[in-house]
């Protein structure tokens, strides 16, 4: 499966409610999972396992709850089981409808 997801703390107290110190702390765990990842601006994509993909996410929301009174999560999944190899996979195909896209396009 495929898990993209944002976590964030508020009610941190910052003045210029900047949170980048609790969106390391939650990159830093999915890093040392060892599972396929991507981090983005917007969010953090592993490929896993349903049980080991939700532990990651769970300890990195809990990781960001110590830098405010609340946690927000926003979770995306796509669930294929028999499927690996997805983070790139998907792209891989897009990229190669896009450049048969354009290939028929210069036909016309």
């Amino acid at each position: 499966m495929l898990v993209a997801f944002s976590v964030a703390p508020s009610g941190t107290g910052r003045s210029d409610g900047s949170v980048h110190d609790a969106v390391a702390a939650a990159v830093r765990i999915v890093r040392e999972s060892g599972l396929p990842h991507r981090t983005t601006s917007m969010f953090t994509e592993i490929e896993g396992e349903w049980d080991e993909v939700f532990a990651v996410v769970r300890r990195a929301t809990d990781a960001v709850g110590a830098y405010g009174s609340r946690v927000s999560l926003v979770l995306k999944a796509d669930i294929r089981p028999g499927w690996t190899g997805e983070l790139d996979g998907k792209l891989e195909r897009l990229e190669a409808a896009i450049g048969e896209s354009a290939h028929d396009d210069d036909a016309s």
